[in-house]
């Protein structure tokens, strides 16, 4: 099967400035991360904030362009960020945001908002287009009656539920959705959750959902990416990261999630923070909190490869015991 988007070596660097006559300081949000999704599938990444989860998320849809690598949606490569070409596949990629109050105009009602990609794309006829608004507020559980409502008259749910829908108006074949339960009560994240992947289901939508709520990617997600300051360390299927993961820093979210008559004991407590971006390790970026970290983890930065069927990972030691199983 085709990918629907493949990244290949993304790479993304800020220079920061802390006044206006110092030396710029150089963040790599991301850097050489590749993946990709296929049609109807769910890939969920997750990581620490700072991780670069939202900034890949951006990248994907070319509204961060890549200073490195490359993007392809359905086989071509992305067009440059604002051209009309790039304005055209939007239709095609639409982002769901974390904070729907600030993703939604405040002086328009929801109605008029769910249904400017129609007019932005001139999808259907004009005089059909109020019947697809009252289709697609259906489909995310909002009432008729709501049509007229602005933004700050709904619940933080309900407003959700709105970006949802005008995010699906022009039935997209990607959703990137950065964090878009974390701002929700747990109760509201299930529905919202549940209603994201009966949409997906019923419409063949491809998904990535960008979470550091492990328990919410759990349930959505078919394949999970883990990433640690800019990079990709460890990949596979939802089943497989979760039940058996084998990056430590994979292992040390794992362990974190609360679970009913779990034991603490078998809890993975790292030492320290996370590392100045702007100040990266040498070696393996995740070596000073690493538990098993080895004097070669301290210089030189391992790379993303296949370490059993189905799974990556980007850590000396896992690459070291997958070969002698081998």
């Amino acid at each position: 099967m085709t990918p629907l988007i493949e990244a290949k070596e993304l790479v993304r660097i800020y220079a920061l400035r802390h006044g206006p006559f110092s030396r710029p300081s150089f963040v790599r949000a991301v850097e050489d991360i590749s993946l990709s999704v296929f049609p109807g599938e769910t890939l969920g990444i997750v990581g620490e904030s700072g991780s670069g989860k939202s900034t890949l998320g951006r990248m994907l849809l070319g509204i961060d362009p890549a200073q490195g690598g490359e993007v392809r949606f359905e086989g071509q490569p992305m067009p440059r960020l604002g051209t009309p070409e790039w304005r055209a596949l939007r239709a095609k990629m639409q982002l769901v945001y974390q904070d729907p109050l600030a993703a939604l105009d405040r002086r328009q009602t929801i109605a008029t908002q769910i249904g400017e990609p129609l007019d932005i794309h001139r999808i259907g006829p004009r005089e059909s287009r109020a019947g697809r608004v009252e289709d697609l507020m259906a489909a995310v559980g909002l009432r008729p009656d709501q049509a007229g409502s602005y933004p700050h008259e709904l619940s933080g749910g309900q407003r959700q539920r709105a970006v949802i829908a005008r995010a699906l108006a022009a039935r997209p074949k990607l959703l990137v959705c950065d964090e878009p339960v974390s701002a929700l009560d747990v109760s509201i994240q299930a529905q919202v959750v549940n209603m994201l992947s009966d949409l997906q289901e019923e419409n063949g939508i491809a998904m990535i959902f960008i979470s550091h709520d492990l328990k919410v990617v759990r349930n959505l997600a078919d394949r999970v990416a883990v990433m640690y300051l800019g990079r990709i360390v460890e990949e596979a299927s939802s089943d497989v990261i979760f039940q058996s993961p084998r990056h430590p820093y994979t292992k040390a979210l794992v362990s974190s999630m609360p679970i009913p008559g779990k034991k603490l004991e078998g809890r993975v407590i790292l030492q320290g923070e996370p590392p100045n971006p702007a100040a990266r390790p040498s070696g393996c970026a995740f070596h000073p909190r690493c538990p098993v970290a080895r004097d070669i983890c301290r210089t030189s930065t391992p790379a993303l490869r296949s370490v059993e069927t189905g799974r990556t990972a980007a850590c000396h030691v896992v690459a070291d015991n997958a070969a002698i199983a081998a």
